[in-house]
């Protein structure tokens, strides 16, 4: 048995010896059992086990691919339009519409999505800008800021011009993200050497004005006339503003067989001139000369050196300021009729001290002041002023609007002895003693209509966009 064994074992040794290796060439073994038709339908199913490949590698390929260019897109296109609100003080907005066509200029700040603001400052004899891009709902959080450097005294104009041209440059970095991108082109000009800067007028601006008013029926009649002169030159170092004005008015009366007539006039020049001592301090001087029946007054004089502090720099007078301000006033007063100090001309020195707070914002406006003075000659003529105005903005155009002021006034020096006829005091033709005066108004103002229409046309008068309501008590 164990020799039959090992003779099969050999027997199977030796077999398996002889067996040729499949060959992996081959589809199938070299057989005279092979079958054409199991052939094509292997060739079918290696074929489509590709394609399923492809497909798999595309759809990944696309699931992978397809959320960034979302992104991407989501990114390039964040807003269908830019709406813009730039500060007004910066200057008119038709230069604007004119030199950026990319974008739409509104009057409302809450239908912006980008607000341009530009503080100023002078360092070293030079002027600078510092324009300031605040994104808004979609593009909040994309905020840009740029400089712009200009000679001193440079022409008004030449200075609207290239301060279009920065906010149009930053604008461009907004308007990547709209539809509007596709149309953009930049190129570089030439460059362009300046020229010098030559206004005939050397900055100065002149007004002249005059008007009248007359008003009668069969036993009444009132006459009115007003003229005016001013003179201003404002440049970044210096302030000048000069006034000269006059008024006369007169009215009539018959009644019952009795003619009443009264009249009153008045004239005053005034002046400041004021230095910039950099970004917080400044120095100047008024002059004011006065003449008054109302006031009891011939003619008085003074001139009020002047120093002031603001605290926040100047720059930023466009959004807020905080100034501190001391006059003294120098100078003698001639009287029309015996005052009741028995005066008839005397020479006055008075001390002056306001504080200001007015803040820009957003939501609104706010201006506080307070102002105080004294006489040397005697400090228990003093007067103590208060002054407030308030605008809030609650929503898109409703606004709310507050003014109030009180003064306590024992400084009426000029008052005239004799007193007052009862129809001085009916018409107001002379001032009567008193201890305090105050004002206060309240009131709600709502607009509405094309938030576009900010441009300014001079035809056929001045006027609004859309329509405007206020009530008041």
């Amino acid at each position: 048995m164990k020799a039959e064994k090992i003779i099969k074992d050999k027997q199977l040794e030796k077999v398996s010896l002889v067996v040729k290796p499949a060959n992996l060439a081959r589809p199938y073994p070299d057989n005279q059992d092979f079958d054409q038709n199991d052939f094509r339908d292997f060739l079918l199913l290696r074929n489509n086990v590709f394609i399923l490949i492809l497909l798999l590698v595309l759809i990944s390929t696309v699931l992978i691919i397809r959320p960034a260019l979302a992104q991407e897109n989501q990114e390039k296109y964040l807003v269908e339009k830019l709406l813009v609100y730039v500060d007004p003080s910066i200057g008119a907005s038709e230069i604007f519409e004119k030199n950026i066509p990319f974008a739409k200029f509104v009057s409302d700040p809450a239908e912006a999505n980008v607000i341009v603001e530009i503080s100023r400052t002078v360092k070293e004899g030079q002027e600078y800008f510092q324009i300031k891009f605040t994104g808004k709902n979609e593009l909040s959080g994309k905020d840009y800021f740029s400089e712009l450097t200009l000679p001193p005294n440079t022409e008004p104009d030449l200075v609207q011009n290239e301060l279009a041209r920065m906010i149009k440059l930053g604008l461009v970095l907004y308007a990547g993200r709209t539809p509007e991108a596709s149309r953009l082109k930049i190129r570089l000009e030439q460059e362009v050497k300046p020229t010098a800067v030559v206004d005939p007028w050397n900055f100065w601006v002149f007004s002249l004005s005059a008007n009248s008013f007359l008003n009668g029926e069969k036993s009444y009649s009132y006459d009115n006339f007003y003229g005016n002169f001013s003179a201003n030159k404002v440049t970044p170092e210096w302030k000048i503003r000069l006034s000269l004005s006059g008024n006369y008015s007169r009215d009539a009366f018959d009644y019952e067989g009795t003619s009443y007539i009264s009249s009153s006039t008045g004239g005053s020049f005034r002046a400041l001139v004021a230095k910039s001592l950099g970004e917080h301090w400044s120095v100047g001087a008024f002059i004011n000369i006065t003449s008054s029946t109302y006031q009891n007054i011939k003619i008085s004089g003074k001139i009020s050196p002047a120093v002031e502090y603001n605290f926040f720099p100047y720059s930023e007078s466009t959004k807020r300021q905080l100034r501190l301000t001391y006059s003294l006033d120098v100078g003698p007063a001639y009287y029309r009729e015996e005052t009741i100090f028995d005066k008839t001309r005397e020479f006055l020195v008075r001390n002056n001290l306001s504080i200001t707070l007015e803040l820009k914002k957003k939501w609104g406006t706010i201006s506080s002041s307070v102002e105080g003075s004294h006489y040397y000659h005697d400090f228990s003529k003093y007067r103590i002023e208060f002054n407030n105005d308030i605008s809030v903005r609650l929503f898109r155009g409703f606004s709310v609007n507050v003014y109030g002021g009180y003064a306590r006034i024992h400084d009426l020096i000029s008052i005239a002895k004799a007193g007052a006829s009862w129809e001085d005091v009916l018409l107001m033709r002379k001032q009567l003693a008193t201890s305090y005066n105050y004002y206060f108004s309240v009131g709600i103002s709502y607009s509405w209509g094309s938030i576009y229409s900010n441009v300014v046309n001079p035809r056929f008068g001045s006027g609004s966009s859309g329509f405007s309501m206020s009530i008041s008590y």
